[in-house]
């Protein structure tokens, strides 16, 4: 599961936030978080991940050191965005394990 938030706002522009939660009972060894930024909104900056787009969708793999996510445990990436004033995702956010 993954629970997206915005952390910060300005004229032009937002921060954000994206905890990753495993429920399940085994350990993840990775994990992968997908969404449509809102119309006019560019992710400029991913930290705590890898960055990759296609066309307007944007998915955010882990790095190196936090792929491990304990069960009923979560890690959290953060991003900037550059944003003509929609600063949600255009639709539902998904995240996948392996």
């Amino acid at each position: 599961m993954a629970m997206y938030s915005v952390t910060n706002a300005w004229s032009g522009g937002f921060q954000g936030s994206v905890e990753v939660m495993n429920h399940g009972t085994s350990p993840t060894g990775h994990w992968k978080v997908n969404w449509t930024p809102g119309d006019g909104t560019k992710i400029t900056t991913v930290w705590n991940g890898t960055l990759s787009t296609s066309g307007s969708a944007v998915s955010v793999t882990n790095a190196s050191y936090n792929g491990t996510i304990g069960p009923d445990s979560s890690t959290t990436f953060g991003f900037t965005a550059n944003s003509s004033g929609i600063n949600l995702p255009n639709g539902s956010i998904t995240c996948t394990f392996s």
